[in-house]
Protein backbone atom coordinates (compact mmCIF):
# COMPACT_ATOMS: atom_id res chain seq x y z
CA UNK A 1 0.00 0.00 0.00
CA UNK A 2 1.41 3.46 -0.85
CA UNK A 3 1.44 6.19 2.11
CA UNK A 4 1.51 9.47 0.93
CA UNK A 5 1.87 12.60 3.10
CA UNK A 6 -0.35 13.98 4.74
CA UNK A 7 0.45 17.60 4.51
CA UNK A 8 -1.71 19.57 2.25
CA UNK A 9 0.64 21.84 0.98
CA UNK A 10 2.76 18.77 -0.39
CA UNK A 11 0.44 17.15 -1.61
CA UNK A 12 -0.99 20.38 -4.05
CA UNK A 13 3.15 20.52 -5.11
CA UNK A 14 3.00 16.63 -6.27
CA UNK A 15 0.01 17.57 -8.00
CA UNK A 16 0.90 20.39 -9.76
CA UNK A 17 4.42 19.06 -10.56
CA UNK A 18 2.46 16.30 -12.34
CA UNK A 19 0.01 19.00 -14.45
CA UNK A 20 2.83 20.72 -15.83
CA UNK A 21 4.91 17.30 -16.32
CA UNK A 22 7.93 17.77 -14.43
CA UNK A 23 8.82 14.36 -13.45
CA UNK A 24 12.80 14.28 -12.11
CA UNK A 25 13.00 15.29 -8.95
CA UNK A 26 16.94 15.37 -6.83
CA UNK A 27 15.81 14.48 -3.07
CA UNK A 28 18.78 15.12 -0.42
CA UNK A 29 17.85 13.47 3.04
CA UNK A 30 17.06 15.36 6.16
CA UNK A 31 13.74 15.17 8.45
CA UNK A 32 12.38 18.43 7.63
CA UNK A 33 12.33 17.74 4.03
CA UNK A 34 10.86 13.96 4.98
CA UNK A 35 7.52 14.42 4.00
CA UNK A 36 8.49 15.50 0.21
CA UNK A 37 10.78 12.69 -0.08
CA UNK A 38 8.35 10.21 1.32
CA UNK A 39 5.40 11.45 -0.89
CA UNK A 40 7.37 11.84 -4.07
CA UNK A 41 9.04 8.54 -4.08
CA UNK A 42 5.66 7.04 -4.08
CA UNK A 43 4.23 9.05 -6.99
CA UNK A 44 4.75 7.04 -10.23
CA UNK A 45 5.19 10.04 -12.85
CA UNK A 46 7.87 10.75 -10.49
CA UNK A 47 11.61 9.83 -11.43
CA UNK A 48 13.70 10.36 -7.73
CA UNK A 49 16.84 10.39 -7.28
CA UNK A 50 18.90 10.49 -3.88
CA UNK A 51 22.24 13.09 -3.77
CA UNK A 52 23.35 13.23 -0.06
CA UNK A 53 25.38 16.29 -0.15
CA UNK A 54 23.13 19.32 -1.19
CA UNK A 55 26.00 21.01 -3.19
CA UNK A 56 26.18 18.23 -6.06
CA UNK A 57 22.52 17.41 -5.72
CA UNK A 58 21.72 21.02 -7.25
CA UNK A 59 24.62 20.70 -10.25
CA UNK A 60 23.08 16.99 -10.64
CA UNK A 61 19.52 18.66 -11.28
CA UNK A 62 20.85 21.21 -13.20
CA UNK A 63 22.88 18.52 -15.40
CA UNK A 64 19.43 16.79 -15.89
CA UNK A 65 17.03 19.87 -16.73
CA UNK A 66 20.46 20.66 -19.54
CA UNK A 67 20.01 17.14 -20.47
CA UNK A 68 15.87 17.07 -20.54
CA UNK A 69 15.72 20.60 -21.64
CA UNK A 70 13.19 21.36 -19.05
CA UNK A 71 12.89 21.94 -15.43
CA UNK A 72 13.75 19.50 -12.57
CA UNK A 73 12.75 20.33 -8.98
CA UNK A 74 15.30 19.81 -6.33
CA UNK A 75 14.70 19.49 -2.51
CA UNK A 76 16.56 19.41 0.56
CA UNK A 77 15.77 19.87 4.25
CA UNK A 78 16.25 23.03 6.64
CA UNK A 79 19.21 25.42 7.24
CA UNK A 80 22.45 25.30 6.14
CA UNK A 81 21.50 22.49 3.60
CA UNK A 82 19.39 25.30 1.72
CA UNK A 83 22.95 27.52 0.98
CA UNK A 84 24.59 24.45 -0.17
CA UNK A 85 22.54 24.94 -2.98
CA UNK A 86 23.16 28.54 -3.89
CA UNK A 87 26.39 27.94 -6.44
CA UNK A 88 24.17 25.85 -8.78
CA UNK A 89 21.30 28.39 -8.32
CA UNK A 90 23.43 31.17 -9.52
CA UNK A 91 24.77 29.01 -12.34
CA UNK A 92 21.99 28.26 -13.77
CA UNK A 93 20.54 31.48 -13.06
CA UNK A 94 22.98 32.81 -15.59
CA UNK A 95 22.78 30.28 -18.28
CA UNK A 96 18.91 30.44 -17.87
CA UNK A 97 18.44 26.14 -17.21
CA UNK A 98 15.37 25.90 -15.15
CA UNK A 99 15.86 24.71 -11.64
CA UNK A 100 12.41 24.41 -9.52
CA UNK A 101 14.10 24.55 -5.82
CA UNK A 102 12.03 22.78 -3.00
CA UNK A 103 13.42 23.97 0.46
CA UNK A 104 12.04 22.59 3.78
CA UNK A 105 11.61 25.15 6.85
CA UNK A 106 10.66 25.71 9.95
CA UNK A 107 7.61 27.11 10.82
CA UNK A 108 7.96 31.13 10.30
CA UNK A 109 7.43 31.78 14.21
CA UNK A 110 10.18 29.43 14.57
CA UNK A 111 12.80 31.46 12.32
CA UNK A 112 16.00 33.42 14.74
CA UNK A 113 14.91 31.79 18.22
CA UNK A 114 18.49 29.52 17.93
CA UNK A 115 15.93 26.58 17.02
CA UNK A 116 17.81 23.34 15.59
CA UNK A 117 18.52 23.93 11.58
CA UNK A 118 16.96 27.53 11.01
CA UNK A 119 17.69 30.03 9.05
CA UNK A 120 16.35 32.98 7.40
CA UNK A 121 15.35 30.73 4.07
CA UNK A 122 12.67 33.42 2.79
CA UNK A 123 13.92 34.75 -0.18
CA UNK A 124 17.78 33.68 0.19
CA UNK A 125 17.97 32.93 -3.44
CA UNK A 126 16.58 36.35 -4.88
CA UNK A 127 19.63 38.06 -6.09
CA UNK A 128 20.05 35.26 -8.21
CA UNK A 129 16.63 33.28 -9.14
CA UNK A 130 13.71 35.08 -11.04
CA UNK A 131 10.84 33.91 -8.25
CA UNK A 132 11.19 33.64 -4.54
CA UNK A 133 7.58 32.09 -2.77
CA UNK A 134 6.74 31.33 0.23
CA UNK A 135 4.06 28.85 1.19
CA UNK A 136 1.53 29.40 4.08
CA UNK A 137 1.69 26.41 6.81
CA UNK A 138 -1.45 24.02 6.54
CA UNK A 139 -3.30 25.86 9.35
CA UNK A 140 -3.10 29.35 8.31
CA UNK A 141 -6.64 30.40 6.99
CA UNK A 142 -7.02 29.73 3.35
CA UNK A 143 -3.48 27.88 2.91
CA UNK A 144 -4.87 25.58 0.74
CA UNK A 145 -5.99 28.27 -1.99
CA UNK A 146 -3.39 30.42 -1.58
CA UNK A 147 -0.62 28.08 -1.57
CA UNK A 148 -2.02 26.36 -5.03
CA UNK A 149 -1.85 29.92 -6.73
CA UNK A 150 1.54 30.25 -5.27
CA UNK A 151 3.13 27.24 -6.69
CA UNK A 152 0.85 27.46 -9.70
CA UNK A 153 2.93 30.38 -10.34
CA UNK A 154 6.33 29.21 -9.29
CA UNK A 155 6.17 26.62 -11.94
CA UNK A 156 5.08 28.77 -14.23
CA UNK A 157 7.87 31.40 -14.17
CA UNK A 158 10.23 28.60 -14.18
CA UNK A 159 9.28 27.24 -17.88
CA UNK A 160 8.67 31.29 -18.76
CA UNK A 161 12.40 32.14 -17.85
CA UNK A 162 14.13 28.73 -18.09
CA UNK A 163 16.21 29.58 -15.30
CA UNK A 164 15.50 29.01 -10.90
CA UNK A 165 12.75 29.60 -9.22
CA UNK A 166 12.39 29.04 -5.44
CA UNK A 167 9.42 28.06 -3.31
CA UNK A 168 10.12 27.71 0.51
CA UNK A 169 7.71 25.51 2.35
CA UNK A 170 7.51 25.98 6.27
CA UNK A 171 6.06 22.74 7.88
CA UNK A 172 4.72 21.92 11.50
CA UNK A 173 5.13 19.19 13.28
CA UNK A 174 4.40 15.87 13.19
CA UNK A 175 6.08 15.65 10.23
CA UNK A 176 5.15 11.84 9.35
CA UNK A 177 1.70 11.61 9.28
CA UNK A 178 0.51 9.73 6.39
CA UNK A 179 -2.42 8.85 4.61
CA UNK A 180 -3.49 6.05 1.47
CA UNK A 181 -5.39 8.17 -0.13
CA UNK A 182 -5.42 11.64 -1.87
CA UNK A 183 -7.48 14.53 -2.87
CA UNK A 184 -8.86 15.17 -6.23
CA UNK A 185 -6.92 18.76 -7.00
CA UNK A 186 -8.49 20.78 -10.20
CA UNK A 187 -7.05 20.38 -13.00
CA UNK A 188 -5.09 23.64 -14.33
CA UNK A 189 -5.26 26.04 -16.97
CA UNK A 190 -2.13 26.79 -18.41
CA UNK A 191 -1.17 30.33 -18.95
CA UNK A 192 2.91 30.34 -19.62
CA UNK A 193 3.13 33.88 -21.08
CA UNK A 194 4.60 33.19 -25.29
CA UNK A 195 6.08 36.19 -26.84
CA UNK A 196 5.45 37.76 -30.33
CA UNK A 197 7.91 39.36 -32.37
CA UNK A 198 7.96 41.56 -35.38
CA UNK A 199 11.31 42.60 -37.00
CA UNK A 200 11.48 46.44 -36.51
CA UNK A 201 12.67 48.39 -40.52
CA UNK A 202 15.46 50.37 -39.02
CA UNK A 203 17.17 47.16 -38.15
CA UNK A 204 16.76 45.71 -41.80
CA UNK A 205 18.33 49.61 -43.05
CA UNK A 206 21.16 48.96 -40.66
CA UNK A 207 21.76 45.67 -41.90
CA UNK A 208 21.88 47.09 -45.50
CA UNK A 209 23.79 49.82 -44.67
CA UNK A 210 26.64 47.76 -42.97
CA UNK A 211 29.77 46.35 -44.85
CA UNK A 212 31.23 44.69 -42.16
CA UNK A 213 28.71 42.31 -39.72
CA UNK A 214 30.24 39.89 -37.58
CA UNK A 215 27.83 37.68 -35.58
CA UNK A 216 29.59 36.43 -32.15
CA UNK A 217 28.18 33.28 -30.52
CA UNK A 218 28.65 32.10 -26.81
CA UNK A 219 27.09 29.87 -24.44
CA UNK A 220 24.24 27.71 -26.03
CA UNK A 221 22.92 24.22 -26.83
CA UNK A 222 22.74 22.60 -30.32
CA UNK A 223 20.07 24.19 -32.54
CA UNK A 224 19.97 22.63 -35.84
CA UNK A 225 17.22 25.65 -36.70
CA UNK A 226 19.96 28.42 -35.58
CA UNK A 227 23.00 25.89 -37.35
CA UNK A 228 20.93 26.31 -40.67
CA UNK A 229 19.91 29.60 -40.25
CA UNK A 230 23.46 31.09 -39.77
CA UNK A 231 24.69 29.05 -42.66
CA UNK A 232 22.60 30.52 -45.16
CA UNK A 233 23.89 34.21 -44.12
CA UNK A 234 27.69 32.50 -44.17
CA UNK A 235 27.02 30.80 -47.72
CA UNK A 236 27.64 34.03 -49.78
CA UNK A 237 30.24 35.11 -47.35
CA UNK A 238 27.67 37.99 -46.19
CA UNK A 239 28.84 37.97 -42.42
CA UNK A 240 31.98 36.92 -40.37
CA UNK A 241 30.21 33.95 -37.67
CA UNK A 242 32.69 33.78 -34.55
CA UNK A 243 31.67 30.60 -32.35
CA UNK A 244 33.48 28.89 -30.01
CA UNK A 245 33.81 25.04 -28.40
CA UNK A 246 30.21 25.61 -26.78
CA UNK A 247 28.27 27.39 -28.94
CA UNK A 248 28.06 24.09 -30.59
CA UNK A 249 27.43 25.59 -34.00
CA UNK A 250 29.17 23.60 -36.99
CA UNK A 251 30.01 24.97 -40.30
CA UNK A 252 33.11 25.09 -42.37
CA UNK A 253 32.74 28.75 -43.07
CA UNK A 254 32.50 29.36 -39.69
CA UNK A 255 35.31 31.04 -37.51
CA UNK A 256 35.61 28.26 -34.70
CA UNK A 257 38.89 28.88 -33.06
CA UNK A 258 38.45 32.58 -31.58
CA UNK A 259 41.74 32.80 -29.78
CA UNK A 260 43.64 31.23 -32.76
CA UNK A 261 42.97 33.99 -34.55
CA UNK A 262 42.97 36.92 -32.70
CA UNK A 263 45.08 35.82 -29.76
CA UNK A 264 48.21 38.17 -31.08
CA UNK A 265 46.02 41.09 -32.21
CA UNK A 266 47.56 44.84 -31.67
CA UNK A 267 45.77 48.00 -31.75
CA UNK A 268 46.25 48.49 -35.32
CA UNK A 269 44.85 44.59 -35.58
CA UNK A 270 42.01 45.63 -33.56
CA UNK A 271 40.93 48.75 -36.09
CA UNK A 272 42.10 46.38 -39.69
CA UNK A 273 39.52 43.50 -38.30
CA UNK A 274 37.10 45.59 -36.25
CA UNK A 275 32.83 45.10 -36.98
CA UNK A 276 30.58 48.24 -37.86
CA UNK A 277 27.76 45.92 -36.98
CA UNK A 278 28.21 43.48 -34.16
CA UNK A 279 25.23 40.77 -33.46
CA UNK A 280 26.11 38.45 -30.44
CA UNK A 281 23.67 35.74 -29.68
CA UNK A 282 23.98 32.99 -26.93
CA UNK A 283 25.36 33.39 -23.42
CA UNK A 284 29.33 34.17 -21.71
CA UNK A 285 31.96 34.09 -23.88
CA UNK A 286 34.77 32.21 -23.16
CA UNK A 287 37.49 34.45 -24.94
CA UNK A 288 38.90 36.88 -23.01
CA UNK A 289 41.06 38.06 -26.47
CA UNK A 290 37.16 38.72 -28.07
CA UNK A 291 36.27 40.26 -25.40
CA UNK A 292 39.04 42.82 -25.65
CA UNK A 293 38.97 42.69 -29.05
CA UNK A 294 35.44 44.06 -29.26
CA UNK A 295 35.65 46.59 -26.44
CA UNK A 296 38.28 48.69 -28.39
CA UNK A 297 36.40 48.22 -31.41
CA UNK A 298 33.28 50.03 -30.40
CA UNK A 299 31.50 48.75 -33.05
CA UNK A 300 28.70 51.76 -34.80
CA UNK A 301 25.77 48.68 -33.71
CA UNK A 302 25.62 46.19 -31.43
CA UNK A 303 22.21 44.20 -31.46
CA UNK A 304 22.40 41.08 -29.03
CA UNK A 305 19.48 38.57 -29.23
CA UNK A 306 18.02 36.57 -25.92
CA UNK A 307 14.74 36.19 -24.46
CA UNK A 308 16.29 37.13 -20.93
CA UNK A 309 19.47 38.50 -21.02
CA UNK A 310 20.80 42.24 -22.66
CA UNK A 311 24.50 42.45 -21.13
CA UNK A 312 26.46 45.59 -22.67
CA UNK A 313 28.92 43.32 -22.42
CA UNK A 314 31.24 45.46 -25.18
CA UNK A 315 29.72 48.63 -23.84
CA UNK A 316 28.58 49.17 -27.28
CA UNK A 317 25.21 47.68 -27.29
CA UNK A 318 22.68 49.62 -29.67
CA UNK A 319 20.02 46.88 -29.41
CA UNK A 320 18.10 44.98 -27.03
CA UNK A 321 16.38 42.16 -28.92
CA UNK A 322 14.57 40.24 -26.35
CA UNK A 323 13.51 36.81 -28.13
CA UNK A 324 15.07 33.48 -29.20
CA UNK A 325 17.60 33.94 -31.52
CA UNK A 326 15.92 31.22 -34.11
CA UNK A 327 12.71 33.67 -34.51
CA UNK A 328 14.85 37.08 -34.92
CA UNK A 329 16.77 35.19 -37.75
CA UNK A 330 13.64 33.60 -39.32
CA UNK A 331 12.08 36.97 -39.75
CA UNK A 332 15.75 38.73 -40.86
CA UNK A 333 16.18 36.25 -43.40
CA UNK A 334 13.02 37.29 -44.98
CA UNK A 335 13.80 40.67 -45.55
CA UNK A 336 17.45 41.25 -46.17
CA UNK A 337 19.60 40.22 -49.55
CA UNK A 338 22.44 38.03 -48.96
CA UNK A 339 25.57 39.70 -50.80
CA UNK A 340 28.97 38.93 -50.53
CA UNK A 341 31.35 41.35 -48.65
CA UNK A 342 34.90 41.58 -48.25
CA UNK A 343 35.36 41.68 -44.78
CA UNK A 344 34.27 37.85 -44.57
CA UNK A 345 37.86 37.30 -47.10
CA UNK A 346 39.78 39.57 -45.03
CA UNK A 347 38.58 37.03 -42.02
CA UNK A 348 39.50 34.08 -44.32
CA UNK A 349 42.55 35.08 -44.97
CA UNK A 350 43.75 35.41 -41.81
CA UNK A 351 42.22 31.80 -40.77
CA UNK A 352 44.36 30.40 -43.28
CA UNK A 353 47.25 31.62 -42.32
CA UNK A 354 46.73 30.92 -38.70
CA UNK A 355 45.17 27.25 -39.09
CA UNK A 356 48.76 26.65 -41.18
CA UNK A 357 50.57 27.46 -38.21
CA UNK A 358 48.47 25.87 -35.82
CA UNK A 359 49.44 22.51 -37.93
CA UNK A 360 53.07 23.22 -37.98
CA UNK A 361 53.17 23.67 -34.44
CA UNK A 362 51.26 20.16 -33.77
CA UNK A 363 54.59 18.72 -35.08
CA UNK A 364 56.59 19.88 -32.32
CA UNK A 365 54.85 19.32 -29.26
CA UNK A 366 55.79 17.22 -26.71
CA UNK A 367 53.88 15.08 -24.09
CA UNK A 368 51.81 18.03 -22.20
CA UNK A 369 48.39 19.47 -21.86
CA UNK A 370 48.32 20.42 -25.35
CA UNK A 371 49.42 17.22 -26.64
CA UNK A 372 46.68 15.35 -24.26
CA UNK A 373 44.26 17.97 -25.72
CA UNK A 374 45.29 17.51 -29.72
CA UNK A 375 45.37 13.55 -29.04
CA UNK A 376 41.56 13.65 -27.65
CA UNK A 377 40.01 15.78 -29.93
CA UNK A 378 40.88 13.28 -32.43
CA UNK A 379 40.31 9.98 -31.00
CA UNK A 380 36.56 10.76 -28.70
CA UNK A 381 33.65 8.88 -30.26
CA UNK A 382 30.94 11.31 -32.87
CA UNK A 383 27.95 10.64 -30.30
CA UNK A 384 29.80 11.64 -27.26
CA UNK A 385 28.75 14.49 -24.70
CA UNK A 386 31.61 16.51 -24.04
CA UNK A 387 31.46 18.48 -20.45
CA UNK A 388 34.34 20.71 -19.82
CA UNK A 389 35.58 21.62 -16.60
CA UNK A 390 36.49 25.56 -15.97
CA UNK A 391 39.35 26.80 -16.43
CA UNK A 392 42.26 25.90 -18.06
CA UNK A 393 39.87 22.99 -19.98
CA UNK A 394 37.59 25.02 -21.93
CA UNK A 395 40.40 27.51 -22.75
CA UNK A 396 42.07 24.13 -23.87
CA UNK A 397 39.27 22.92 -26.14
CA UNK A 398 38.94 26.10 -28.01
CA UNK A 399 41.86 25.75 -29.76
CA UNK A 400 40.76 22.35 -31.16
CA UNK A 401 38.51 20.59 -33.73
CA UNK A 402 36.21 18.31 -31.80
CA UNK A 403 33.70 18.02 -34.70
CA UNK A 404 30.14 18.19 -34.43
CA UNK A 405 30.56 16.51 -30.79
CA UNK A 406 28.00 18.65 -28.29
CA UNK A 407 29.93 20.56 -26.14
CA UNK A 408 29.16 21.91 -22.90
CA UNK A 409 30.77 23.59 -19.85
CA UNK A 410 29.77 25.91 -16.79
CA UNK A 411 30.17 29.28 -17.79
CA UNK A 412 27.40 30.74 -16.05
CA UNK A 413 29.15 32.05 -13.53
CA UNK A 414 32.82 29.81 -14.63
CA UNK A 415 33.54 28.67 -11.81
CA UNK A 416 35.33 25.12 -11.19
CA UNK A 417 32.89 24.01 -8.49
CA UNK A 418 30.26 21.77 -9.36
CA UNK A 419 31.76 20.82 -13.27
CA UNK A 420 31.44 16.87 -12.42
CA UNK A 421 28.22 16.54 -10.62
CA UNK A 422 26.62 18.80 -13.83
CA UNK A 423 28.09 16.36 -15.79
CA UNK A 424 26.99 12.87 -13.91
CA UNK A 425 23.34 14.47 -14.08
CA UNK A 426 23.53 15.34 -17.48
CA UNK A 427 24.73 11.71 -18.27
CA UNK A 428 22.03 10.05 -16.42
CA UNK A 429 19.19 11.54 -18.23
CA UNK A 430 20.68 11.47 -21.93
CA UNK A 431 20.90 8.48 -24.29
CA UNK A 432 24.27 9.12 -25.14
CA UNK A 433 27.63 8.50 -23.55
CA UNK A 434 28.90 11.53 -21.70
CA UNK A 435 32.71 12.47 -21.01
CA UNK A 436 33.96 14.98 -18.58
CA UNK A 437 37.07 16.72 -19.61
CA UNK A 438 38.27 17.56 -16.59
CA UNK A 439 41.35 19.74 -14.71
CA UNK A 440 43.06 17.89 -11.35
CA UNK A 441 41.36 20.86 -9.05
CA UNK A 442 38.28 21.32 -10.73
CA UNK A 443 38.17 17.15 -10.00
CA UNK A 444 38.98 16.94 -6.97
CA UNK A 445 36.99 19.88 -5.60
CA UNK A 446 33.53 18.42 -6.71
CA UNK A 447 34.55 14.98 -5.67
CA UNK A 448 31.16 14.14 -4.25
CA UNK A 449 29.83 14.55 -7.92
CA UNK A 450 30.87 10.87 -7.88
CA UNK A 451 29.02 9.91 -5.01
CA UNK A 452 25.81 8.94 -7.00
CA UNK A 453 24.58 5.78 -7.37
CA UNK A 454 22.90 6.40 -11.05
CA UNK A 455 26.03 6.69 -13.15
CA UNK A 456 25.74 4.93 -16.38
CA UNK A 457 28.67 2.52 -16.87
CA UNK A 458 28.91 4.85 -20.44
CA UNK A 459 30.20 8.07 -19.00
CA UNK A 460 33.86 8.51 -19.09
CA UNK A 461 35.65 11.04 -17.17
CA UNK A 462 39.21 12.35 -18.45
CA UNK A 463 41.09 13.96 -15.87
CA UNK A 464 44.42 15.98 -17.04
CA UNK A 465 46.64 16.31 -13.83
CA UNK A 466 49.31 18.88 -13.82
CA UNK A 467 49.92 19.15 -10.33
CA UNK A 468 48.11 22.71 -9.71
CA UNK A 469 46.18 25.38 -10.77
CA UNK A 470 47.86 26.09 -14.23
CA UNK A 471 45.74 28.11 -14.93
CA UNK A 472 47.56 30.53 -12.80
CA UNK A 473 50.62 29.78 -15.02
CA UNK A 474 49.19 30.34 -17.67
CA UNK A 475 47.10 33.87 -17.44
CA UNK A 476 49.34 37.27 -17.14
CA UNK A 477 49.65 38.67 -13.59
CA UNK A 478 50.51 35.71 -11.10
CA UNK A 479 53.97 35.01 -12.39
CA UNK A 480 54.71 38.41 -10.35
CA UNK A 481 53.58 36.76 -7.32
CA UNK A 482 56.92 35.44 -4.83
CA UNK A 483 57.31 31.89 -6.69
CA UNK A 484 56.47 29.99 -2.99
CA UNK A 485 53.49 32.17 -2.28
CA UNK A 486 52.60 31.33 -5.80
CA UNK A 487 53.01 27.62 -5.76
CA UNK A 488 51.10 27.45 -2.16
CA UNK A 489 48.80 29.70 -2.30
CA UNK A 490 47.33 30.25 -5.76
CA UNK A 491 47.74 27.45 -7.99
CA UNK A 492 47.94 25.19 -5.16
CA UNK A 493 50.57 22.79 -6.07
CA UNK A 494 49.59 18.83 -4.85
CA UNK A 495 51.11 15.38 -5.71
CA UNK A 496 47.45 13.86 -5.75
CA UNK A 497 45.68 11.61 -8.08
CA UNK A 498 42.48 9.86 -8.67
CA UNK A 499 43.31 6.24 -8.27
CA UNK A 500 41.86 5.69 -4.67
CA UNK A 501 38.63 7.73 -5.40
CA UNK A 502 38.00 5.68 -8.58
CA UNK A 503 38.37 2.99 -6.42
CA UNK A 504 36.21 3.84 -4.06
CA UNK A 505 33.00 5.01 -5.95
CA UNK A 506 33.16 2.34 -8.60
CA UNK A 507 35.21 3.59 -11.70
CA UNK A 508 37.95 1.83 -13.65
CA UNK A 509 40.75 3.57 -13.52
CA UNK A 510 44.02 4.02 -15.72
CA UNK A 511 46.78 5.91 -15.34
CA UNK A 512 49.14 7.50 -18.13
CA UNK A 513 52.67 9.37 -17.89
CA UNK A 514 53.70 9.77 -21.73
CA UNK A 515 52.71 10.06 -25.19
CA UNK A 516 53.01 6.56 -26.11
CA UNK A 517 51.19 5.05 -23.32
CA UNK A 518 48.05 7.53 -23.86
CA UNK A 519 48.29 6.48 -27.88
CA UNK A 520 48.02 2.84 -26.58
CA UNK A 521 45.32 3.31 -24.40
CA UNK A 522 42.55 5.88 -25.88
CA UNK A 523 41.92 2.81 -28.44
CA UNK A 524 40.08 1.25 -25.44
CA UNK A 525 38.94 3.70 -23.17
CA UNK A 526 35.84 3.98 -24.86
CA UNK A 527 34.99 0.66 -25.72
CA UNK A 528 31.88 -0.52 -23.52
CA UNK A 529 32.27 -1.56 -19.77
CA UNK A 530 30.70 -2.96 -16.84
CA UNK A 531 31.82 0.09 -14.61
CA UNK A 532 32.46 3.83 -16.08
CA UNK A 533 36.24 5.03 -16.90
CA UNK A 534 38.80 7.57 -15.83
CA UNK A 535 41.42 7.86 -17.45
CA UNK A 536 44.02 10.59 -15.54
CA UNK A 537 46.99 12.11 -17.45
CA UNK A 538 49.59 12.78 -15.26
CA UNK A 539 51.52 15.93 -16.73
CA UNK A 540 53.67 16.66 -13.91
CA UNK A 541 56.85 18.77 -14.35
CA UNK A 542 56.04 18.70 -17.90
CA UNK A 543 55.51 22.79 -17.73
CA UNK A 544 52.36 22.48 -19.58
CA UNK A 545 51.94 26.25 -19.54
CA UNK A 546 55.07 27.35 -21.14
CA UNK A 547 54.01 25.06 -23.87
CA UNK A 548 50.69 27.03 -24.35
CA UNK A 549 52.69 29.71 -24.23
CA UNK A 550 55.22 28.72 -26.71
CA UNK A 551 51.93 27.98 -29.22
CA UNK A 552 50.62 31.50 -28.89
CA UNK A 553 54.47 33.09 -29.71
CA UNK A 554 54.90 30.66 -32.72
CA UNK A 555 51.35 31.78 -33.80
CA UNK A 556 52.44 35.36 -34.18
Amino acid sequence: MKKYSSKRSIQIIAHLLQQYGIADIVISPGSRNAPLAIHFSEVDRFNCYSIVDERSAAFVAMGMAKSEKKPVAVTCTSGSAVVNYYPAVTEAFYQNVPLLVLTADRPTDFVDIFDGQTIRQKDVFHQHSYGDFQLLEDSKENAEDINFDIIKKAIELCFEKQGPVHINIPLEEPLYELVSELPTFPTVEKTIKRKEYEIPSNLIAEWHTSQRIMLLVGTRDYSPELENQLTQLVKNHSVVVLSEANSNLHHEKFFKHIDRYIFNFTEEDYKTYAPDLLITVGQNVVSKKVKQFLRSARPKQHWHLDEVWQPDTYFSLTEKIEVKPEVFFSKLLKFINLEPRPYFNLWDVLRDKKDAKHEQFLNTIDFSDFYFFNKASQTIPENYNIHFSNSSGIRYAQLFDFGKRKMYCNRGTSGIDGSTSTAMGFAIKNENPTLLITGDLSFFYDINGLWNQYIPPFVRIMIFNNGEGNIFKIIPGPGNANPNTLDEFIATKHRKNAESLAKHFGFSYIRVEDELTLDRVLENFFKPDAQPKILEVNTHGKNSADVLKSYFEFMK
